[in-house]
């Protein structure tokens, strides 16, 4: 089934002062004043629904938003005082350093007892919260690879057509119905929700937006390409073990195929893009740049930062026996 993707209208609410007068002004006329920054938390909502709303100017955009926004140097200034506050709480918050070997072998490293959300959904999940665990990650998989393609034009040589070929397949190898987005968006009809671009926006808090927001901000900007290889290869590295135990946790629950077959494509596509990344993209760039060692290491810790802060805030609602999604909108 192929879902139409219209442009998401700015029907989502605001979650306080700054993420209310973006939207705001980009109701407005382009050269409109831009707000102030103002104080706010890096990791908290109001950053990051502004940030991704200034984001998602350069994706598929709003149609009640006019397209001048998308380069107005007032709002791109604005944006670049949202990011540094982003960057410099993600570089507080990781160790850093250029140990990327390290960093890649850790990753490697499958668990005798694997922790997170996949593990709790196989273990001890119910549906319900399998399918908040699908509205969270739509607002990532309906942009999966988006990112990634800014950053083709930005390397050379192997590195270049080693990205090509993962996205390649992201793209569902030049057929529509398998572009991976799509299979997305197959899989939360096969499990009765909404299909439709950015649908659940509103519901979803900041630890996703911020993980969303991470891979837009390295992707639109040239000098981060280290750090959003580094992202990728973490995904592609990690993903077969977790995608694996989604494809048990759906077969328990005797889920619609559309539900499981997204999971199996990442298992058996993900395997192989771990090694396309590593030997070609990762060694292809550093032999390039041996200087982007330390921004890849970065950009797997980043990662890993993000993705147990996401873990840990899903789980420690579903262990209270609460749902994950914003309080006030579990019924949407």
């Amino acid at each position: 089934m192929t879902i139409a993707v219209p442009p998401t209208r700015m029907r989502f609410a605001q979650r306080g002062e700054l993420s209310g007068a973006v939207i705001d002004v980009l109701g407005r006329s382009p050269g409109s004043p831009p707000p102030r920054l103002g104080s706010v938390d890096p990791f908290g909502d109001d950053l990051h629904l502004a940030l991704h709303t200034c984001y998602e100017l350069h994706y598929q955009g709003f149609p009640d938003v006019d397209p001048g926004w998308e380069w107005d140097p007032g709002l791109l200034t604005l944006r670049a005082e949202m990011e540094r506050v982003f960057l410099d709480a993600l570089r507080e918050a990781v160790p850093g350093g250029d140990d990327l070997d390290t960093e890649i072998e850790r990753l490697l490293v499958v668990p005798d007892e694997p922790s997170g959300t996949s593990a709790y959904l196989l273990g001890e999940g119910h549906w319900w919260q399998v399918r908040e665990y699908f509205v969270h990650r739509s607002i990532y998989h309906h942009k999966e690879a988006d990112p990634y393609a800014w950053m083709i034009p930005r390397l050379r040589g192997q590195a270049k057509a080693s990205l090509v070929a993962v996205e390649f397949d992201e793209f569902g190898g030049g057929r529509g119905e398998r572009v991976h987005a799509q299979l997305y968006a197959d899989l939360l009809a096969g499990a009765g929700l909404n299909p439709d671009y950015l649908h659940y926006l509103d519901v979803v808090g900041a630890p996703m937006l911020a993980l969303v927001d991470m891979m837009s901000l390295f992707g639109l900007h040239r000098r981060h390409r280290g750090a959003l290889v580094g992202h990728l290869a973490a995904v592609e590295i990690t993903s077969p073990p977790g995608a694996q135990r989604m494809v048990d946790t759906l077969r328990r629950f005797d889920a619609d195929p559309a539900c499981i077959g997204f999971y199996t494509e990442h298992v058996e596509a993900d395997a192989v893009h771990e090694q396309v990344m590593r030997h070609g993209v990762i060694a292809d760039l550093l032999t390039q740049e041996p200087a982007q060692r330390a921004a890849m290491a970065f950009g797997i810790q980043v990662t890993n930062l993000l993705e147990d802060r996401f873990a840990k805030y899903m789980l420690e609602a579903w262990r209270a026996g609460r749902s994950s999604l914003r309080e006030g909108a579990a019924d949407a």
